[in-house]
């Protein structure tokens, strides 16, 4: 039996405006709750070296770069600062020593270009290895 033969059928509905109130209110706590990197500013924290002097190795060759930026190989200055120059020197320090560790005394107003040159310069002539000389804090 029908009893609500008279009354129409009500579809039902479904609201979203509490839903949009629920999503909003977890995309502000996302917002709000995050932490953001921040990439603007670069931060470096030079070591420094208490190690004892270590005694020279007879594979060694000394590469020197001062303020002036010109470069020193075992002590005899460079006419040229260029990297075939500074690589052509540094075969001839190696002679027939099989691969000779370089290590760069760089003063600390050197450029940076010219450590970078030394280093392809090394790596030009095929030597690997190549080490950075530090002194111990005062």
């Amino acid at each position: 039996m029908n009893f609500q033969r008279g009354r129409s059928r009500e579809e039902p509905e479904i609201n979203l405006i509490p839903m949009i109130d629920v999503l909003l209110v977890i995309i502000i706590f996302l917002m709000l709750t995050t932490t953001y990197a921040k990439f603007s500013g670069l931060e470096i924290n030079l070591p420094t070296a208490d190690a004892s002097k270590q005694a020279e190795q007879p594979n060694e060759i000394d590469v020197a770069v001062t303020a002036s930026g010109q470069i020193l190989v075992n002590k005899s200055p460079l006419p040229g600062g260029d990297v075939k120059s500074i690589a052509d020197a540094l075969q001839r320090a190696a002679g027939a020593r099989p691969d000779p560790l370089i290590v760069i005394n760089a003063d600390a107003k050197a450029t940076h270009q010219n450590v970078i040159d030394v280093m392809q310069a090394a790596q030009s002539a095929g030597y690997p290895h190549i080490s950075f000389a530090t002194q111990a804090p005062r």
